[in-house]
């Protein structure tokens, strides 16, 4: 505890650390401001419905940072930013300029990319803007507009979502930790007074041993996430001893860190992606009074987070994308062939492919903990609701392991700030 209160007395002693904070605290604050602020022609009442009654943008509400709660000009979040960044690293697989582009050319390679998946967030954010309203306006969530309105609205999220992707690019050069994490961070952080006060006016004394069991499994939770998170498989790497005139160089010894989970939460994102599309079909179709519409609406509606095939499907999902995009981001070949021009190689293993090959082998047997672990996070509140049976008692897997994922990486962040400082 000393050494925490040390910390915060460092930082704000020392100018640039406490401007860095600064400037991040006025970010989220504007940030907060902004979500505030509503578009036209809103049903409040209906608005409030649909959401307690749709698991769909209930997640959405989640990575919009919560502007999607109050239809404010910022309900896009930093979605379509962030869609635009993993359609952009998958496309590295399928375009080989990209690849070069991200790989070879080095820092201003990486710009250069970052600039595309700027460049796509646009038409991405008129895209998921568009069909948003569409379902909103048929929802008679929206109501009362005109040809005008609509465009004008569109023009609004769309404005909103860029201001906010370059919002959080401020925060990550001007302040510390990663802009757009810090958002979704707010928006989930937010919602807690609101979901604490609920929880308090509706205590019931009968419930005491289901809240304290709710505490125990969600301390057990968050360790699960630190623990996870932070874990790595050490590969060992040694430096060959290189004899340059007189003297000797190299011979050192070090290690490779594998990261159990490579992926982050990208997975979950991915496995939300396919299976609330289906309950996005089934809002449009349910406006419909064809019979067979109506009878897909429904069908498309009963797959909700409460059924068992949906929780099977999604952790199914989930546990494929864990693989999928660990293989999209780390590459082995291109590791052990740096390596090898370094002068490096891991005891006991030849260099080039053998060594490739090892490193995919202790890869794929670490990233099936870290599938299984990011299964079970994603299922996580399905178990908590069919175990206690109060739906909005659940732990919400994927909000705790972004909340944890966001303080961990800052703490590191801060750390290497006051590092930098003392050197």
């Amino acid at each position: 505890m000393q050494n925490f209160w040390n910390k915060i007395k460092l930082i704000w002693t020392d100018t640039t650390l406490r401007n860095k904070v600064l400037f991040v605290f006025f970010a989220l604050i504007v940030f907060r401001l902004f979500s505030a602020i509503p578009i036209p022609g809103i049903d409040v009442v209906a608005l409030e419905r649909f959401l307690s009654n749709n698991q769909f943008f209930g997640i959405l509400n989640i990575f919009s940072g919560g502007g999607l709660s109050n239809l404010s000009i910022i309900m896009l979040g930093v979605g379509p930013y962030i869609t635009g960044s993993i359609i952009m690293q998958l496309l590295t697989i399928m375009v080989p300029a990209l690849k070069r582009i991200y790989h070879d050319e080095g820092e201003a390679g990486k710009k250069r990319f970052a600039q595309y998946s700027r460049l796509l967030t646009v038409p991405l954010a008129a895209i998921q803007g568009f069909s948003l309203l569409f379902i909103l306006e048929q929802q008679n969530i929206l109501i009362n507009l005109t040809n005008f309105d609509r465009i004008v609205n569109l023009f609004i999220i769309i404005a909103g979502s860029v201001l906010l992707m370059w919002l959080g690019e401020l925060v990550s050069e001007f302040g510390i930790g990663n802009g757009v994490s810090l958002i979704i961070f707010a928006g989930i952080v937010s919602g807690l007074p609101a979901w604490i006060s609920q929880q308090i006016f509706s205590f019931d004394v009968s419930q005491i041993p289901l809240f304290l069991m709710f505490a125990v499994a969600g301390i057990l939770v968050v360790a699960g996430v630190v623990l996870v998170t932070e874990a790595e498989r050490p590969i060992p790497v040694t430096y060959a001893k290189r004899v340059r005139g007189m003297k000797m160089y190299g011979g050192g010894s070090t290690y490779l860190p594998l990261r159990v989970n490579q992926a982050g939460v990208i997975p979950i994102i991915f496995a939300l992606s396919i299976l609330l599309f289906p309950q996005m079909i089934g809002t449009f179709l349910s406006r419909y009074s064809n019979e067979i519409m109506v009878s897909i609406s429904k069908f498309l509606m009963a797959f909700t987070q409460t059924s068992v095939l949906y929780a099977v499907l999604y952790f199914i999902f989930v546990f494929l994308f864990t693989y999928f995009y660990t293989a999209v981001t780390f590459d082995p070949e291109a590791l052990s062939t740096n390596l090898q021009k370094n002068g490096a190689f891991i005891p006991g293993i030849r260099p080039g492919l053998s060594t490739s090959e090892y490193i995919s082998k202790v890869l794929s047997r670490i990233t099936l903990l870290g599938a299984v672990f990011l299964g079970f996070i994603a299922v996580l509140p399905i178990i908590m609701q069919y175990v206690t049976g109060i739906a909005n008692l659940a732990l919400g897997g994927t909000s705790v392991l972004i909340v944890v994922s966001v303080v961990l990486d800052l703490i590191k962040k801060v750390d290497a700030q006051i590092s930098m400082r003392e050197y």
